[in-house]
Parts: structure tokens; sequence; C-alpha cells
């Protein structure tokens, strides 16, 4: 995305849309009618008649905001699920191709396994993340909120379940994926911001990446477990 700028306010407005033709002109149109300038449009899950988009928005004003969902929400059938004021709007393309560069420069298993973490929280915005291998967690940032026992029937749930598995659902405030070829599992939590279809799949790529690094790197020193 463009950089925000300078002397305006810098807004990510996360909207459910009916996915019909013309609505998501209709959603911008109200944005403009506030003075609003969309920088850009990230359309994070789409199912069979809604859309959750998010839109990055430049106000003249933070006063305008809640007058601003007003507006959207007239829109027919149109939610806004969050708005954030940001300093800078992310750039989800930029943002993975750091992450898997940050996971490449790893120069060992033990130092793959806290990138990986340390990343993807940053990445996705996470409270927490924490990866847990071979049923313990090695390495974890933030406060995790499940214990060692609940993480590992999450992680048991999700083997069992195809859809949770390849990131097409879970829990809202949950995003998991396993490093495949490696008793591995990374866990991220956050807050008041449900993990969308989108990042789910983004999050598999990741642990994609790593898997691949995890079979080329010497194993280091391993972190005790938490």
């Amino acid at each position: 995305m463009n950089e925000p700028r300078p002397g305006r306010a810098h807004v990510l407005v996360r909207v459910w849309l009916p996915d019909r033709p013309g609505a998501l002109g209709l959603v911008a149109s109200r944005i403009g009618a506030m003075r609003g300038d969309i920088i850009g449009v990230d359309v994070l899950e789409r199912g069979v008649d809604v859309a959750v988009d998010e839109f990055a928005v430049e106000l003249p004003d933070l006063d305008l905001l809640s007058l601003l969902v007003k507006e959207v929400e007239e829109v027919d059938g149109a939610f806004v699920e969050e708005v954030r004021v940001v300093a800078a709007f992310p750039d989800p393309r930029l943002d993975a191709l750091e992450s898997a560069a940050d996971l490449c420069e790893a120069a060992d298993v033990s130092a793959l396994r806290i990138r990986l973490v340390d990343s993807s929280r940053r990445e996705f915005l996470a409270d927490w993340g924490a990866l847990l291998v071979a049923g313990e967690v090695v390495e974890s940032v933030g406060d995790v909120e499940p214990g060692v026992e609940l993480l590992g029937a999450l992680a048991v749930g999700a083997a069992a379940s195809p859809m949770v598995a390849e990131g097409e659902t879970g829990p809202d405030d949950l995003a998991l994926a396993t490093v495949p070829g490696q008793d591995a599992i990374l866990f991220l939590g956050r807050t008041g911001r449900p993990f969308r279809r989108r990042e789910r799949a983004q999050l598999l790529a990741i642990t994609r990446i790593a898997a691949r690094a995890w079979k080329l790197l010497p194993a280091g020193v391993p972190s005790p477990p938490r």
C-alpha cells in the first residue's frame, strides 16, 4: 500500500459485505462521502453470500470515525466488524516476503524456531505465539493464554479436522498451522480481531517455508521446554 500522508488519520476498517455486484462500490462511495481516501482494499475472506474486506482509509480528522462507521453500515447488508487507528498501513504481501526472508536467514533449527514464532506474531499482529514440538512448548512470545495441555488438545483436534488443518476454519481467536514433516505446530492468538481464511492460509504457507529450512539446517542448541 502507499505510505500514509502526514497530518491525516490512518484507519483500517474491516467490513462484512454482501457478496453481490455493486456492494463494494457502494461502501467506497460512502467512505468518499466522508472525505475518506481509500488507499487499499484487502479481501480477507469470501463465503457463499458474504465477504470480509479490510479498507485502508485516510481521513482528514479522527472525529469523523464514528460517522464513517454509520455511513458504511447504511449500505444494505454491510456491517463494520472493527476499526483500528494505525501509524502506518500494513502491506500483507511485503510482510509475507519479509517473514519468509527472516526464516531463510536462520543459522540453525533453534534460531529458526525463534524466528518462526517472532515473525509470525508480528506479521499477524497477534497477542501471543507458541511453537509446540513433540508435545512441549519450545518457543513462545507474549502472554500465552492456553496451557500446554490445552495446546496439545488443540493440536490433536486440528489433526482430526481437515478443515482446521487446511486453514479453512478454526476458533476466531486462534490460528494454528503444522510444520510439515516435523512433530511441530505453530499457534497464534489474539483477542478482538478474528483470524480470517486468508490469514490462516498465509500462516500455512509460512510453516511450509519453515519446514523446508528445518530439513536443511543444523540442529543448534535447543531451547529448554517452556
